[in-house]
């Protein structure tokens, strides 16, 4: 696919989605890291919506992000250490996106039902243990995760990229077992397992029906361990690894995910994907698959 010239416009604009992204992640309000910084809310708001900013403040906000002006400039790879602001990040590429490549199991999020959304709360509440210190602090945080995931699915749907998921046979059939559940505590729960078979049903549906502007492959040998994603678009391709998960024994708590536009790495790891998609179960084959699978 041709990719147009990346302009100073687009690249300041991505600044902005950055530093909202990691104002967000650091549990900070526009208020908040205006008054951290000393300077105006209005000035916050202005440079998330992608207006200029000087480096010396553009400095100054990020020493009280945590992260570094490379990363908030995007010239290095983009560390990302909470799920919020990840999250927060795949919406806004996401909206941008034309084809997405997606090694996330057992399930991408983009292509579950409204039943997983439903769901969804109850199975990122329970994964945060019991006994941790920032319990309280992880359970708020849900509930932005939560919101950034229904506007990403609202955007995916209303504009539907090409989406091109690769699936282990070994993580479905590992989901099916223990069901959608956010512990291992509640695995094997008639109910929970039912949510987790339906998810499947419906991979088996989109692979009978073969809806225009998904591809799903289903891959019964070995698999990389590192889940991510490969973003195409009007600009540059992106690249986005992640130990963050939203299916059986979920993770929003902890991990580093990174994202980055290094041409050499989006090239191996398309590489990776193109190599592992020839060598899927696709299509009716697929769904025989997973059927007998059930």
């Amino acid at each position: 696919m041709n990719q147009r010239a990346v302009t100073q416009s687009d690249a300041i604009d991505a600044l902005g989605e950055r530093l909202r992204a990691a104002r967000m992640g650091a549990g900070l309000t526009p208020d908040q890291l205006a008054d951290l910084t000393g300077v105006s809310r209005a000035a916050i708001y202005r440079y998330e919506a992608g207006h200029p900013v000087r480096v010396d403040t553009l400095g100054r906000i990020a020493d009280h992000l945590g992260v570094s002006i490379a990363t908030l400039l995007g010239v290095a790879v983009e560390y990302v250490s909470t799920a919020l602001a990840f999250f927060e990040r795949m919406r806004q590429i996401e909206e941008k996106a034309e084809r997405i490549s997606v090694m996330f199991g057992p399930v991408s999020y983009l292509l579950t039902t409204d039943r997983y959304d439903a769901l969804l709360p109850e199975v990122l509440r329970e994964s945060v243990p019991e006994d941790v210190p920032d319990r309280a602090e992880a359970l708020a945080q849900i509930d932005q995760v939560l919101e950034v995931l229904k506007r990403r699915k609202a955007a995916y749907r209303a504009r539907p990229p090409h989406v091109v998921s690769l699936v282990s046979a070994v993580e479905i059939e590992a989901f099916c077992d223990s069901g959608f559940v956010g512990t291992q505590a509640l695995a094997g729960r008639a109910d929970r397992r039912a949510a987790a078979r339906a998810e499947v049903e419906n991979i088996i549906e989109m692979l009978n029906s073969e809806p225009i502007g998904v591809q799903i492959g289903v891959l019964v040998d070995s698999m990389p361990g590192a889940s991510f994603q490969i973003f195409r678009g009007a600009a540059r391709p992106e690249l986005a690894m992640s130990p963050f998960r939203l299916g059986a024994l979920a993770n929003v708590r902890l991990g580093v995910a990174t994202i980055t536009s290094a041409p050499e790495a989006v090239a191996q790891h398309e590489a990776i994907t193109e190599q592992l998609w020839r060598r899927s179960l696709k299509g009716r084959d697929a769904a025989a698959w997973l059927e007998k699978m059930l």
